[in-house]
């Protein structure tokens, strides 16, 4: 029996004289979830082997088993594959009937962005009166309901689980460069699909930027028949990808200061975030609902994909002025008579300058920002990182980020070693991410600005001296305690 073979009892499932439990139940990779009549598939992981999990599984009741080795069992059909990641996302899709074909299906890949943009697609397709879902870093949607996800892009069982129980009209995925190397995505076919940069980043996992810009445009080649790409060509990455992609003959929508793009930049007003565009036969202006040159992108590229829809540019210029703020995106606290904060999940080198580029743009009279690395994570960023907060803030603290594996006396010493080797004396460095931000608030005043980076919207994984959970709510807890401070004084 082979993955083919398998496919086609699977695809029986949609046959409504069928029982589609009399064949198969589920999918999974996860030997923990296996139940009576289940596909386990072996998936080799960096830390675990599926492979010495299938004993466990068989006896759990899989029926199914599909490995990267020969092997028999009397207790399970073997099925025997050269890639079982792949071979588990081509058994999810036929086990679900190929979810992704009977709905609107957007991608949007990049190093940064991809949560922007796909919040500003959601938003402007149910203000034209789609449903719309999304998978990606801050939430998974399903027909308006909030599912729990750890991941950017889901696992393939489960994204195609997600796919097939989704009533909504359209779906907006973030889509990373892990999920499209590991075949997260395999089965699912697209109807466009967005690239809006390409940084350095990720660079522990895909070893070199090419290598980084591959696994990013597999995405290009999963649209359905028709499809479109929307390209930001003003990053040179995707000018690249707009030209390979025209090679071969793909629609594609270009966005950018080029004179042949579909819809041409012409200029941007850093006032007030707004771009001169040309589109078709007349120049209009675009203002973006978030701060940042970075943000006029985004908003230009969600455009695009609304004009594919068939939107037309005043309903989605009305739109756009209902956009709720995102979470962990430029999320600003102000003070009373003090600094102005942002939260922000820039974790690289670029999205840090744009950042503090952006708090430059609104008038920080003084500029602090506060940021640290992931223990464990691609170490070829943190110089540059520095570099760029140096540049452009008044000062700098050091903290500490996710510490993953590392130990906290590790990242202390890497921070001490990196602020030594990169760093200038406008730097300092705060291990307890708390007192870190704490320093930074209390030391500004009104005018100034801090700009807090890495965490955005997520909740710590180690404990600090205060016992809060987020960039957010300490930020939060500061301004309780700084405005009791100030009652009290002046009672």
């Amino acid at each position: 029996m082979n993955v083919e073979q398998i496919m086609q009892l699977l695809n029986q499932k949609t046959n409504k004289n069928i029982d589609p439990h009399s064949l198969i139940t589920g999918v999974t990779d996860d030997s923990r979830s296996v139940e009576e009549g289940y596909v386990f598939v072996a998936v080799r992981g960096y830390q675990v082997d599926g492979h010495d999990f299938i004993e466990e599984a068989i006896e759990k009741g899989a029926s199914v088993v599909v490995t990267e080795e020969k092997m028999e069992h009397d207790g399970a059909v073997c099925l025997q594959t050269e890639n079982c990641r792949k071979a588990l996302g081509q058994i999810a899709t036929a086990f679900y009937g190929n979810p992704s074909d009977d709905k609107i299906v957007i991608g949007v890949t990049g190093t940064n962005g991809k949560t922007t943009t796909s919040h500003m697609i959601k938003h402007l397709c149910e203000k034209n009166g789609y449903s719309c879902g999304m998978f990606g870093t801050i939430d998974y949607m399903v027909n308006d309901k909030v599912v729990p996800g750890i991941q950017t892009t889901p696992s393939a069982p489960l994204l195609q689980k997600l796919l097939f129980e989704s009533k909504d009209d359209v779906v907006v995925m973030e889509v990373s460069s892990h999920g499209l190397a590991q075949y997260r995505l395999e089965g699912v076919k697209f109807d466009y699909a967005v690239f809006t940069n390409l940084y350095k980043d990720h660079l522990d996992y895909h070893d070199s930027m090419e290598s980084y810009f591959e696994a990013k445009s597999k995405l290009f080649h999963m649209l359905k028949p028709g499809g479109k790409s929307v390209i930001n060509t003003d990053d040179p990455w995707g000018e690249k990808l707009a030209q390979l992609l025209e090679g071969k003959g793909s629609s594609v929508c270009k966005v950018g200061h080029h004179l042949e793009n579909e819809i041409i930049l012409k200029d941007i007003d850093t006032d007030d975030f707004a771009a001169c565009i040309h589109y078709g036969e007349e120049d209009r202006k675009v203002t973006s609902p978030l701060k940042g040159t970075h943000n006029v992108y985004n908003t230009l590229e969600a455009f695009a994909v609304g004009l594919q829809l068939g939107f037309s540019f005043s309903d989605m210029e009305k739109a756009m002025t209902s956009l709720p703020g995102i979470r962990g995106r430029f999320e600003l606290f102000e003070f009373e008579n003090g600094p102005t904060v942002v939260i922000d999940y820039a974790h690289t080198a670029d999205s840090i300058e744009h950042v503090l580029d952006t708090a430059r743009q609104q008038g920080a009279a003084s500029l602090t920002h506060v940021f640290g690395f992931r223990g464990d994570r691609d170490v070829s960023k943190r110089g540059e990182m520095i570099g760029a907060s140096a540049i452009r803030a008044d000062d700098y603290i050091l903290t500490l980020d996710d510490l993953n594996t590392a130990t906290f006396d590790e990242m202390v010493s890497t921070l001490e070693d990196l602020q030594k080797e990169y760093g200038d004396s406008s730097g300092r460095i705060i291990p307890d991410r708390t007192l870190a931000i704490e320093e930074a608030i209390v030391n500004s005043g009104a005018g100034d600005w801090v700009v807090i980076t890495g965490k955005g919207h997520e909740s710590y994984q180690q404990h600090y001296h205060y016992p809060v959970n987020s960039d957010k709510e300490m930020v939060e807890d500061m301004k309780r305690k700084l405005k009791s401070v100030k009652k009290d004084i002046m009672a």
